[in-house]
């Protein structure tokens, strides 16, 4: 059952979605907290995983370590693939980083990386070159019928998803045939085209800006971080019980996806993503970027806590507004409202829902923009424990 919501009166200020709070986690940020590696993961976290993933609670706390491990890992091994280096995932079978190499790497190169403790695969073209076809395909005008296209470093191409109706028409005939000129380029079909996650005002326990509902991303030392659509510059930021929290400081879209809002009158900022009463509150350490293939969490203020797994970065997401670039798409559902919520990896902020396609009834994907871009944009901190 949730808690009262007189409870969430005080912290309310930023637990991150919608702005309930977290009941007696406003003091968490304390001096002896346990760091990141050290922190067992919480007892709704792990139910979350297993509900939402299909595993036990045991593979739940070992597939965290491995996690955090290949997110430790994976900086150390770019940096000894050098120029060689193809991308890298997380592989949930082996529970490893695996590194992509190019063929023409030397042995020393491939040792190099091996002894970081990566998975080496060979492939053909490098990260450079799949991202300059990426950004080729970028300038490149997409009609409605194209969601998006992305780097895959597995499958080592550019893949571009069409809405599986719109496969026929001219005009997606036209651009896949632009794209595949570019460079490497795979096509798949997806179910729907992408939309955002903003919605009417209703009741429930979101932040409001004039007649739109969305979801709190993660708190910043004085305010928070959402999704840019969800208002403009200056726009004014009501909270669940109404009360006047503060304006939209800065907010891109399309193009980007992103916004921060000032904290004020009454209201302050703490280092927690809100379980709902499903799972619990969970602490927000740091920011580390978890690698494809690595399990994920979001919560918002409509559809509350889910998980999966992380699909795909810097992809280039197809809007009925314009393109935002620079995306991470996961397997993770949302529904309208859900807009701007914390998307997090264990206990590492890693973004903020900016959009997708589907519902959490019958499935589907969405994007987040990455936290540690936001945070560079405005020269935020994160607001961590």
């Amino acid at each position: 059952m949730r808690r009262s919501r007189l409870k969430y009166a005080g912290v309310a200020a930023l637990l991150l979605f919608g702005g309930l709070t977290a009941g007696g986690t406003g003091q968490a940020a304390a001096d002896d907290s346990p760091t990141a590696t050290d922190a067992p993961a919480s007892a709704g976290l792990l139910q979350a995983m297993q509900r939402d993933l299909g595993l036990s609670k045991a593979q739940a706390e070992t597939r965290l370590a491995a996690e955090r491990t290949a997110t430790d890992l994976a900086p150390k091994a770019r940096k000894a693939a050098g120029s060689a280096y193809g991308g890298s995932w997380f592989d949930a079978k082996t529970e490893r980083l695996t590194v992509a190499v190019t063929s023409d790497a030397p042995a020393s190169t491939v040792r190099e990386v091996r002894a970081t403790g990566a998975t080496v695969r060979t492939v053909t073209h490098s990260a450079r070159q799949l991202d300059a076809t990426k950004a080729r395909i970028d300038r490149l005008s997409a009609p409605s019928g194209v969601s998006g296209w992305h780097v895959d470093p597995v499958a080592n191409t550019i893949v571009v998803n069409v809405v599986d109706d719109e496969r026929a028409d001219n005009d997606v005939r036209r651009f896949v045939s632009r794209a595949r000129a570019t460079g490497p380029v795979t096509v798949e079909t997806v179910a729907g085209a992408p939309q955002t996650f903003a919605a009417g005002t209703v009741g429930g326990d979101p932040y409001y800006t004039g007649n739109v509902r969305c979801s709190i991303g993660f708190s910043v030392h004085g305010g928070f971080i959402t999704a840019g659509h969800c208002g403009q510059a200056g726009a004014g930021v009501r909270g669940w019980d109404g009360s006047y929290i503060g304006n939209f400081q800065g907010s891109s879209f399309p193009d980007n996806d992103y916004a921060w809002v000032n904290v004020g009158s009454g209201w302050w900022t703490v280092p927690v993503v809100l379980g709902w009463g499903t799972v619990s509150d969970q602490l927000v350490r740091g920011s580390a970027e978890a690698p494809v293939g690595s399990s994920i969490c979001r919560s918002g203020s409509t559809t509350h806590w889910h998980c999966g797994a992380v699909l795909a970065k810097n992809e280039t997401v197809n809007y009925s507004q314009g393109a935002v670039h620079q995306m991470t798409k996961t397997s993770v559902c949302a529904e309208p409202g859900d807009s701007g919520g914390s998307f997090i990896s264990g206990d590492q902020a890693q973004g903020v829902t900016s959009g997708g396609w589907g519902n959490c009834s019958g499935g589907g994907e969405t994007w987040f923009q990455p936290v540690n871009e936001i945070l560079g944009r405005y020269g935020l901190t994160l607001h961590t424990a």
